[in-house]
Order: structure tokens, then C-alpha cells, then sequence
């Protein structure tokens, strides 16, 4: 039987800031395989490289060293022109902070990456995503009608309406309530069981991390330890021991 290729790969990744005395070490050689269709959380004390190591997977930044392949493109050597149609195609990302439109709709923020990738609009696209959030009675509502876990859930449609090979989620769950939390987290587990889609997301919260497939623990700017499906308790006890 064939081998499956990961959706995302890193190999050896390494990413620096500043010069000399001022010099800091984010990602010190992480090499991490996504395989499709599956969830995959990455957690670590504060400053371990989580954020720079989604950024880099995302193409949003670049890696001094090593290679990051994503749907079969080396994002370490791609064009920026390459970088920019990746993002509007195989690449979904969605923050803490929502990041939606406040003069816009729900269905309008939906639509802004196939506005921004010049193509035409497909209506019938943006609701089919809305209804997939849960949000199909939401589309004309603007951010300020709606609850922080429904804008989470437009940003997670947004995210999703080009249809990306990896979704990449950095604290999705950060700015909500815990039951706000749980809803979204249900979803994310349910498009990966019911529509194959493949998450990449970093997260401090034991409990969010529970809902993925693998968890992956940094420090120092290396990946130092993973765990399959365990249970929050093993997870904030595997964090807590790279903390202490």
C-alpha cells in the first residue's frame, strides 16, 4: 500500500529574530509531519515557538533554514507570488481575535478571500459554508449582533470557504467563554471526522487540545514530545513538566 504524503510538512526548521546580543532563537530544527485529515495541536510554555512555528507552517513568515512542504509546494523557496495564491487557496488561518469586518455582514466577511482572490463570488458557496458553522440564520447579521463564539464561527467559515488543504487556528479559542469554547471545538472535531479537513492549531488550554488527533509539545524552539488522543489531565500534566 502507498504511503500517504502529510498535507504538512516540516523538516529541520529553524527561525531567529535580531542580531548579536539581542539575538533569540524561536524554532531551534522542528521537524513535525501533518498527516490529511487529521487534527493536530501544538502546545508549549510560553515563548517555546508555537506561534512562529504556525506562522512559518502558513507561509505568513519565512524560516532561516529547513523546509515546510504544504499540498505538495516547498513554502521555504516558493515566490511571494506563489506565497499569495497559497494563502487564497490551500491556506485557511483564523485568530483569537476574530479579525472580521465590523461594517460588513457575516456573509460578506465569508466572502472576503474570493473577493480578494479576484474570482467571482459564489453566494451558494458562502452560505453552504455558513450552514456548515452552524450560522445559516446568521448570514446578514454584522459582528457586533453576534455572540464572541458565532464570530469565531464566521472566521472558521472565512477560513474555510476556499476550501483549504490545512486549516491553521492559533488560540481559536482564546477570547471565549467556556461553553462558546466547547461549541467551536465540537465543530472543529466534527470537520475533521465528517469532511476529512486537516487542523493545524496552537492552543494553551489543556482541554482544547484534548479534541485533536496528536498533540505536540514544544520548547526552546524544539518539539520535544507528542502524545495520541489523551485526555486533558495527561496534557496539562505534560505541560505543566516542561513549565516547572
Amino acid at each position: 500500500m502507498t504511503d500517504v504524503p502529510p498535507a504538512l510538512a516540516l523538516h529541520d526548521v529553524r527561525r531567529t529574530y535580531g542580531r548579536g546580543g539581542g539575538k533569540v532563537t524561536a524554532l531551534d530544527g522542528a521537524t513535525l509531519d501533518v498527516p490529511p485529515h487529521t487534527w493536530t495541536a501544538v502546545m508549549g510554555p510560553s515563548g517555546s515557538g508555537k506561534s512562529t512555528l504556525l506562522h512559518i507552517a502558513a507561509g505568513l513568515e519565512r524560516a532561516d533554514h529547513g523546509q515546510v512542504w504544504l499540498a505538495g509546494h516547498d513554502l521555504t523557496h516558493a515566490s511571494d507570488k506563489l506565497l499569495t495564491r497559497l494563502r487564497r487557496s490551500e491556506i485557511g488561518f483564523c485568530f483569537q481575535t476574530f479579525n472580521l469586518m465590523g461594517a460588513l455582514t457575516a456573509a460578506q466577511n465569508v466572502a472576503l478571500p474570493l473577493r480578494l482572490g479576484g474570482g467571482r463570488v459564489d453566494k451558494a458557496r458562502v452560505r453552504h459554508v455558513l450552514a456548515s458553522v452552524g450560522l445559516a440564520d446568521r448570514a446578514r447579521h454584522r459582528p457586533r449582533e453576534l455572540s464572541g463564539g458565532q464570530q469565531q464561527r464566521v472566521a472558521i467559515a472565512r477560513a474555510l470557504v476556499t476550501e483549504p488543504t490545512v486549516l491553521f487556528a492559533d488560540e481559536p479559542t482564546g477570547a471565549l467563554d467556556t461553553a462558546s469554547a466547547r461549541s467551536v471545538l465540537e465543530m472543529l472535531r466534527e470537520m475533521v471526522d465528517r469532511r476529512g479537513q486537516t487542523i493545524a492549531m496552537v492552543t494553551h488550554d489543556p482541554a482544547a487540545a484534548a479534541r485533536a488527533d496528536t498533540v505536540v509539545f514544544l520548547a526552546d524552539g524544539r518539539i520535544v514530545d507528542r502524545l495520541a488522543r489523551p485526555d486533558a489531565a495527561q496534557v496539562a500534566a505534560r505541560l505543566a513538566s516542561l513549565e516547572g
